[in-house]
């Protein structure tokens, strides 16, 4: 369920138009999304493998200790608790908060007084306990897939007007303009990683690890079809392409006037799910940097009764209610930092990827009671798609003229590590 809630976000509600239009035929549109969804398992299996072998709540940043050492995962934390993960929920809150100001608004603050409350209750939440939280994410995710399988059924149920068939098969889009594609659609199925966070803590043994991830992305791959057929035959192709609001206009075709409202309460609740489990697996990054780092030890208290990371939600939802009241002031500015940051993920991702052939020469012995299959070949693929999204992050960051965001923020990073690191020997020496 947190794997489905952190998926299944925004992007699936807006990216198909874009996907469709770039693709040029219904045909080469599908293959784009089975291809993402092929790559997006070859992920899971390799996160399989390390979260099997090395469970731990850190996810990555464990990964990236063992495999290169405290220094290089210490800016991958960085990177992520600053920014990435509490911007991300930042920013999901304001899109709760759009929908939800459509369906009840609260004034000329709507969304972001709807923002803040947002991230207070799922902060509360969370601090609650490990069962609070579980079972919120599980009721959240259930209403956000049955909420798109409403979806589904209005498109196969108000079918569009049939366009003249082609006259010839379609012609394959160019290579560069397919992995734009492919772009769009990783990004859709972005969040399945996360499972590797919570991996020390899944009932079942190291095993059932492999099963969540696989069950996971098997779900969201056949929901993610199903959902992308009913837009193109509710809408048709052409009308999937110059769609800005797909869902909501496949649900007006079905529903009426009360279309729109169905697809603001379930993108609203796409938003929930999302900031949520978000929530769960940030916490656990900032725990690991508490442990490793005795700059960060406020974060390093796990409460046994709560089963949680307490300190670590609690930091959490501090930063991020900040972000919330810096995007109050100005719209664009979270937005645009997580946005072009993400050369600065895709780095780090291709170095997690790396570090499963690193830590199979470095450490032999360690039992994995889960190996990739077909190795070498699927972790070469994983991290060639690893390289490919680093490298189309980084040219859409130029054409932006906002690369040099992600610099600022590990720059930034700099003097505290020197600190951290200072720090750590003192305590070490001591």
């Amino acid at each position: 369920m947190i794997v489905a809630g952190i998926v299944i976000g925004g992007g699936i509600f807006s990216l198909p138009p874009l996907v469709a239009g770039i693709a040029g035929s219904p045909l080469w549109m599908f293959v784009a999304w089975a291809t993402g969804a092929v790559l997006a398992l070859i992920g899971a299996l390799c996160y399989a493998e390390l979260a099997t072998a090395f469970p731990h709540a850190g996810g990555d940043y464990h990964f990236l200790t063992r495999a290169y050492g405290k220094d290089v995962s210490f800016f991958f934390a960085w990177a992520r608790v600053m920014v990435i993960t509490t911007g991300s929920i930042a920013l999901l809150a304001f899109v709760f908060g759009d929908y939800m100001s459509r369906l009840l608004p609260l004034g000329s603050h709507s969304s972001t007084i709807y923002a803040a409350a947002v991230v207070i209750a799922l902060t509360a939440v969370n601090v609650a306990g490990l069962r609070q939280s579980a079972v919120t994410q599980n009721v959240m995710a259930v209403l956000l897939v049955l909420g798109m399988l409403l979806v589904i059924a209005a498109g196969f149920s108000a079918p569009a007007p049939s366009a003249a068939a082609p006259s010839a098969p379609p012609a394959a889009p160019a290579l560069a303009a397919f992995g734009t594609a492919l772009l769009f659609v990783l990004f859709t199925f972005g969040g399945w990683n996360e499972a590797a966070y919570i991996s020390a803590e899944v009932k079942g043994g190291p095993r059932a690890i492999v099963a969540a991830l696989v069950l996971a992305l098997a779900l969201i791959t056949a929901l993610y079809l199903a959902f992308v057929a009913a837009l193109w035959i509710g809408l048709g192709f052409d009308g999937l392409k110059s769609s800005k609001a797909v869902a909501a206009d496949v649900a007006g075709n079905a529903f009426g006037a009360a279309g729109e409202k169905l697809i603001g309460a379930i993108a609203a609740l796409a938003a929930l799910t999302s900031i949520n489990a978000t929530m769960i697996v940030s916490a656990r990054t900032n725990y690991s940097l508490g442990q490793d780092w005795p700059l960060f030890a406020f974060m390093n208290r796990w409460d046994g009764v709560r089963n949680a990371p307490v300190p670590a939600y609690l930091f959490t939802g501090v930063l991020s209610l900040a972000l919330v009241g810096m995007a109050a002031i100005n719209q664009g500015g979270v937005k645009f930092m997580v946005e072009f940051t993400a050369p600065v993920f895709w780095f780090f991702f291709l170095l997690t990827g790396i570090a499963l052939f690193v830590l199979r020469f470095r450490d032999p012995h360690v039992a994995r009671p889960f190996r990739v299959p077909l190795y070498p070949v699927l972790p070469v693929i994983f991290v060639a798609t690893c390289a490919f999204l680093f490298w189309k992050s980084i040219q859409w960051a130029l054409i932006n003229k906002a690369v040099q965001i992600a610099l600022y923020v590990m720059a930034a990073g700099v003097p505290v590590w020197l600190v951290a690191r200072q720090r750590r020997v003192n305590g070490r020496d001591g």
